[in-house]
Parts: structure tokens; sequence; C-alpha cells
């Protein structure tokens, strides 16, 4: 492609193909290729043609700039400089998990510098999420802006016969939910979500696995959930995330007032080590001489230089992009060895996980299965020494906490996992770190686990997007029919951790008025109870809405729902399923 030379694709999607090619002069860079049946749109060429020449203007203030395109070829392509570094998804969902606060506000201040450089060119990003920032040693870069707009003037059955969805719905503004006109504030919208994921692990709306239509409905009139992020930058995040797009801040004024600069190093130590090595490996990595055609199953003679540069790229970055992976691999890619970095490559030798850890494990603490007072779920991955490969959330009397364990020691007999680091908290500011783990394994279904001078047996869970056993699932109302009117009790299918759970009550006030509690919880266990957070309320509800206390529910034989207190020994109330 022009000066360009394809070493091996990226990935794949609704608008082409992304590749990783090098340029005359030995630069990196990811070349997106767009389909044959959208170049075919003169609409499309023409919109594209526009775009192409203004992402020129953008410059590379935290962005990937344009290093070459030919917007009048066969296939129109353009290149963007390659960035060595993980995506915030991946550094959020699978590395580090939530970042930390100086982190947040310095992450904040530069990509609204990176915004404020994106509309000064005249362009909106329209799809701004974790996937597409790019994380690097010297700082964040937003990719794929300005493309999708190319696509305004193609016919719907054309953006539906390739796939192309315009922006991801857990960051959508609500102009965007609506189908209305989209501006530059579309994009500080998204900031606010994308910053509330890089604090909590978490959407602001919740999971679009509870329902797209509901995601969208709540992104369109309802009110975040900031439960989890810091207060230095809470006032920030709630500006960006108002509903009426002129009552946001522009990015230049984010630029201006929001933080961007630390007195160290912007990100924690683990991250700018891995980071440092990812770029070394991306750096001395061979390529094709100039004119040699892309490998394909049919040239075996480069496919271990392909294997281990796309392997490279693979780890190192979402550059997938908008032509963003569907689910096909490079054939090239598959089995190549792991590449993340040097320290994983040290720790191969090491004792990994054992099969028999692996999975999902849950336990009561304290109480008894009937009446539990603490419940423990714990979901351990394979790794090795060093990983992040323990998942925790410990559901309490009125706290619960969620976090992540590195694993220091593993054998066929014993499992340990080290302290670990805090990404959640209901309520927020109250959780403290879970002491080191010990696991050894009594049976094929249960573990032995001691943490803090506790001990408890653990039992193999269920995982997962359906984690909820379809017993729970459903509308409830009060047993009692006095009260059917006045209280519900809502729970969606989905996985562990989501906030699946909603109740709401309208109660009668001593002066005569009513007042209505709208109130979501976390699931932190489903078995044998499902064990719930505390409240989380609504900003429907009345301001005397209080329940402080985390809550489990069973089912009883008579197939009535119970719901219990954690934290106190009261009778339950009882529901039926509506009808």
């Amino acid at each position: 492609m022009g000066d360009f030379s394809l070493i091996g694709r990226l990935g794949a999607g609704g608008m082409g193909q992304v590749f990783l090619g090098r340029s005359a002069g030995g630069r990196a860079a990811a070349v997106k290729v767009v389909k044959a049946a959208l170049a075919e749109v003169p609409e499309f060429r023409a919109r594209f043609r526009q775009e192409v020449a203004a992402l020129h203007r953008v410059g590379g203030e935290w962005t990937a700039p344009v290093l070459g395109a030919d917007t009048e070829a066969a296939a129109p392509w353009v290149a963007t400089e390659y960035v060595p570094g993980p995506s915030l998804h991946q550094v959020v969902t699978s590395s580090y998990g939530p970042l930390p606060e100086a982190t947040l506000q310095s992450l904040a201040g530069r990509l609204a510098r990176a915004l404020r450089a994106i509309h000064g060119a005249g362009l909106v990003h329209r799809d701004l999420k974790p996937s597409n920032i790019l994380l690097t040693v010297d700082g964040p870069r937003i990719i794929d802006f300005g493309i999708a707009r190319a696509l305004d003037n193609v016919e719907g059955s054309l953006r539906t016969s390739t796939g192309v969805v315009l922006g991801s719905p857990g960051f959508m503004s609500p102009e965007q939910v609506r189908g209305e006109r989209v501006t530059p504030a579309a994009d500080v919208f998204s900031l606010g979500s994308v910053l509330v994921y890089a604090a909590t692990g978490r959407l602001p709306f919740g999971s679009p696995e509870l329902g797209l239509h509901a995601l969208m409905f709540r992104i369109a009139e309802e009110e975040p959930d900031l439960t989890g992020v810091p207060q230095t930058l809470t006032g920030l995040i709630t500006a960006c995330l108002a509903k009426d797009p002129q009552r946001r801040p522009t990015a230049e004024q984010l630029a201006v007032h929001a933080r961007s600069d630390t007195d160290g190093p912007w990100l924690p130590p683990e991250l700018l080590a891995e980071l440092g090595r990812l770029a070394a490996r991306m750096l001395t990595a061979e390529t094709p001489p100039q004119g040699t055609p892309a490998p394909t199953r049919s040239t075996p003679r480069w496919r271990p230089v392909l294997a281990a540069v796309v392997a490279i790229a693979t780890v190192a970055t979402g550059t997938a992009l908008a032509l963003r992976d569907d689910g096909e691999k490079d054939p090239a890619a598959i089995g190549a060895p792991s590449t993340t970095s040097s320290a994983s490559a040290s720790r191969s030798a090491e004792p990994g996980i054992p099969d028999e850890y692996v999975g999902a494990w849950e336990g009561v603490l304290k109480g008894d299965s009937e009446l539990p007072k603490r419940v423990l779920r714990l979901e351990i991955s394979p790794g090795r020494p060093g990983d992040k490969a323990a998942a925790y959330i410990d559901t309490a009397g009125d706290l619960q906490c969620t976090g992540r364990s590195k694993l220091v020691f593993a054998d066929a007999d014993t499992l340990v996992v080290g302290k670990g680091q805090v990404t959640a908290a209901v309520p927020p500011g109250r959780c403290t770190p879970l002491p080191q783990q010990t696991l050894q394994v009594r049976s094929r279904d249960i573990l032995e686990w001691k943490s803090g001078g506790l001990t408890a047996d653990i039992y193999r869970s269920v995982g997962g997007r359906n984690a909820v056993p379809d017993k729970y699932v459903g509308t409830w109302v009060p047993a009692d029919e006095t009260y059917r009117e006045q209280e519900l009790i809502q729970v969606t299918q989905g996985p562990v951790g989501g906030r699946l759970v909603r109740v709401g009550v309208t109660a009668d006030m001593d002066d005569g008025t009513k007042q209505y509690c709208d109130s979501t919880f976390v699931i932190g266990a489903v078995s044998p109870v499902l064990a719930l957070s505390p409240a989380t309320y609504t900003t429907a509800s009345g301001k005397d809405c209080r329940q402080p206390d985390s809550v489990f529910l069973t089912v009883a034989r008579n197939g009535h729902l119970l719901l219990y207190s954690m934290n106190a020994d009261a009778e339950p109330a009882e529901y039926v399923r509506r009808s």
C-alpha cells in the first residue's frame, strides 16, 4: 500500500481491514483499507476524502498522526502511526484493573487536549471508548477519530450490509442514542463515560449485556452511577455527562482546567515497565524486504517473522481500530509463542496454576449457608507468578469489596495469591484489601480457603454472562396483596459483579406525602444464596431513602422469594412472581 510494506493483518470489521505495516524508512504503521462495497459509493468516497484531509490537520498531541493515504485508489486506505501500547480496555479489564487517582487525573487532562486537537480540525470522533485509547510510556493516544463520519451520507441498507455500527452503546451520548445531530459535545459525554470506566472498571449506565434498549434508555434519561469514582474527579465527570449538550464543557475548557501532568510518571511503575518492554520488542522486530508480498498461507517462508510480529502487535495494542477483529484470527499468528513481555518470558519456566483451581468459587466466610453474614466469590484464571490471576467479591453485612490479586505460588497441592488491590467498593471509600489467600484442593469441587485468620470451604460455582440461576430471574411483588402496588423487585440475568437487581418502593410518609425509593444492587455471589451489595439509590429516589445493609435472596420450597438482611437477624420479606 503506497510506501508501506504490509507485514500481517491485525483485524477486520465493518469498514474493512487493518494491517501492520512499515514505511520505507522503517516506521511502523496501522494501515486501514476500506471495503470494496463502500469504496464504490461516491458519497462515501467523497466524505472519506474530506475526512482524511482533516486528519492531517489534527497533529500528534495524544493522537496517532496520519503517515500516508490514498483516497483515490480502488481500495482507499489511510496509514496512521502504530502505537506500541495496550488499549485502556485491555489494561482495566485484563492486566491491571481500575487506575489510581493520579493516573486518572493525568488521563483526563491529556484526553481533553487530544479532543481539543480533534475538534479544532473540524472533526468529531463519534466513537470514543476505552478500546480506542492506547496507553504509552509518555501518555495516552486516541485512535480512529473522524473516519466514521464518512458514513453519514451512506444509505442505511449499505451500512447494514457492511456491518457498520456508528458508536459503541455503552459510551454513546444521549443525542447519539436518540439519533439527533452529533456535535463535539458528544465526544465530551463519551469522555465522561470513559473516565468512569477507567476509575471503576464498569460503565456509568450499566452493561450492554443487560439489554441494549434498557441501556440506551438509561443513557438518555437516568443519572450515571459514579460509585467508586474519586471525589477529585466527580465534578468534572458530572459536567461531562450532562444530558443537555449545551451544558457540557468544551474540550478547550477541559484542557485548560483539567490536570494533565503529574509530579512523577503518569502510570503506575509496573505498567510503565511493561510498556517499555513492549515498545522495545516492537522496534527490534524484523520485517520482510521492501516489495515482498504480505505473507499468506502459501508463503511459509515469512511465517515465523509474521507470527512473532503480529503476536507482539496484538498484545501491545488495540490497533485493530474501528476495523476491529470480528473473531477471525490470522492463521500465521495461531499458536505463536507468547511475546507479551520479557518478564512473562522469564516466568515461563515457573509453575502455572493447575487446572484444578481454575474457575469460579464461592463460600460462606461467616454465618452458615442458610443465614450467611459474609460471602466470598473468587474467580481464578490461568496464570503464572506475578500475574493478576485472582479476582474476588467480598460481600459482608454493610459493605461489598471487589478486588484483584497476583499469584504468588502454585503447585499441585497449594495455591497462594497475594494481598488484594481494591477495584470497587459499595459504599465507596471503606474497603481494605483482602489479605493474602491460601487455597488447597479438598476435592474436585471444594477448596479449603484461608486468609487473615479465617478458614472456610469454598465450592465450585458458575461464571460467564448467564451466572444468575433462573429461579431468581424475573419480576417479584410482595406476597402480601396489601403492598403489591407499592413494591417491586426485578432480577436480570447477567454476570456476577453486574448491577442486576433493582428494587422500587413507594412509602407513605408521616406528613401524608409519598416517597419513592429506587435502588440497584450488585450481585456478589450466586450460591448458596444470591448475595447483594448495599443499595445504591438513583436520583429519582427521595432524600430519606436508606438501606445500608447488604442483603441476600433465596427461593423457598413454595417458590416464594425471600429477602434477608446480612446485618441483622430479622424475618425476611417475602415475594411472589408477578403474574
